[in-house]
């Protein structure tokens, strides 16, 4: 039963850990969370636990629909989006800085009260065929913990320099933003819980997949573009390319250093689809405040 699962028992720290206030959590209470993530196995979120791929690269589907498609090359399979849980905290509107409120089936009283819908916590599951990348990208405002639950993943992710310290003007490229590196090295499983927070651990990252791999997020809060909190992509561009506007701002290696310039003149296209998530379905506490809901 998924009352005593692991992802249950995820689902159930999480959601004493976060809210829908501005304040994050304490840092040990982070570590509470990836400290139970260190623990899920593959085969606890429905997995297979040795993470190889078969010649469609669908490997971690196991037995499914999926294993009769037509077969493709394996650089051109997919990454699979693998939704597990999110949860979303109703709160009168007047409580609220104003801002779009929903009316939420099933939520609203005899007068069909309004509610705020705010987004708290998003449990899922990325698939990443061997190759496979997600480009450097941001998380404002948000936590970040992933877990590499099988397969190898480079991971190269930096900070942002505070304060914030700009390259001078350029024709070419304006704006240029600098950064610090915080990681690049490939993480292999089984290894500790990655965490990224709002202005450090590497809240800008990008993911390439060196074996076939998957990765546990949970997402605190979640991607909103009502509230902001947009992805924004970006690429990086060596500390030498530019001057910064601020004289001795890097005063160590420079290598640990580079500009980051946000992608907007073409989109960015990522190969990703949605997949069936099959393991332990979320129990929810409904009758307890703050309730969650699974979409």
């Amino acid at each position: 039963m998924a009352k005593g699962s692991s992802i249950q028992a995820l689902y159930e720290l999480c959601r004493k850990t976060f809210s829908p206030s501005s304040a994050p959590p304490a840092a040990a209470a982070i570590r509470k969370i990836a400290a139970l993530l260190d623990t899920i196995s593959p085969a606890e979120v429905g997995l297979k636990d040795d993470g190889l791929e078969d010649d469609r690269g669908l490997g971690y589907f196991g037995s499914s629909i999926h294993n009769n498609s037509m077969r493709v090359a394996r650089w051109a399979q997919p990454i699979t989006y693998l939704h597990i849980y999110e949860c979303k905290s109703f709160t009168p509107s007047a409580s609220l800085p104003p801002k779009p409120s929903l009316k939420v089936k099933g939520l609203e009283n005899d007068e069909g009260l309004e509610r705020n819908v705010r987004e708290v916590h998003l449990i899922c599951i990325f698939c990443l065929p061997t190759s496979s990348v997600i480009p450097l990208h941001d998380h404002p405002g948000m936590t970040v913990l992933s877990k590499v639950l099988y397969g190898s993943l480079h991971v190269k992710s930096y900070d942002w320099v505070e304060p914030p310290c700009m390259a001078l003007s350029s024709e070419k490229l304006p704006g240029v933003r600098l950064a610090k590196l915080h990681m690049d090295t490939v993480l292999s499983a089984p290894c500790p819980t990655a965490i990224l927070y709002p202005r450090s651990g590497g809240n800008l990252h990008c993911f390439t997949s060196v074996a076939s791999c998957a990765v546990l997020d949970v997402l605190a809060p979640p991607y909103s573009e009502e509230t902001g909190r947009c992805c924004t992509y970006y690429r990086d561009l060596p500390y030498s390319s530019f001057t910064a506007e601020r004289r001795n701002v890097v005063n160590e290696n420079e290598d640990d250093y580079a500009w980051l310039e946000a992608i907007s003149d073409s989109p960015v296209d990522i190969y990703m689809r949605t997949g069936r998530y099959i393991g332990p379905v979320v129990q929810e506490e409904l009758n307890s405040p703050g309730s969650c809901t699974i979409v």
